[in-house]
């Protein structure tokens, strides 16, 4: 990124990435107050996250500190015509038997992971997305 974009520019680039599949959705493009406003939430939606990362060629992990981190898991490719997505479905089934696995209650878990039972428990129904938080 160049330090003279701005950040509808930053926008406009990030969202570029999928023009063909835009032409064909007629998506609402990304804002640019949806990037600025990380800041002041601490947090995105996963799916904003994706095109935040695609952009920057960086994954989740190589934001993370610490020992036993592997950073070195890109993300998938994907041409301008498909978006990467999280596949919620598939989260909420392998963090539920992972609880069941470990003999939790969602409020233990949701304990252990910093969250509210409610928010674990909501990733089933989910239609979009949830917080970037919530599914790291």
């Amino acid at each position: 990124m160049s330090a003279a974009m701005s950040w509808p520019q930053v926008a406009e680039a990030i969202w570029s990435q999928y023009a063909d599949l835009n032409d064909r959705r007629r998506d609402h493009p990304i804002s640019p107050a949806t990037i600025t406003g990380m800041a002041k939430r601490g947090d995105t939606t996963c799916q904003h996250a994706q095109f935040m990362l695609r952009w920057l060629e960086r994954s989740p992990e190589s934001f993370l500190r610490g020992d036993g981190i592997r950073h070195e898991a890109p993300l998938p490719p994907c041409g301008p015509d498909r978006r990467l997505r999280w596949y919620l479905p598939r989260l909420y089934e392998v963090l539920d038997a992972r609880r069941k696995e470990r003999a939790l209650t969602w409020a233990r878990l949701a304990a252990e992971l910093r969250c509210t039972p409610n928010q674990l428990t909501g990733i089933r129904r989910a239609r979009f997305a949830i917080g970037m938080r919530l599914a790291m």
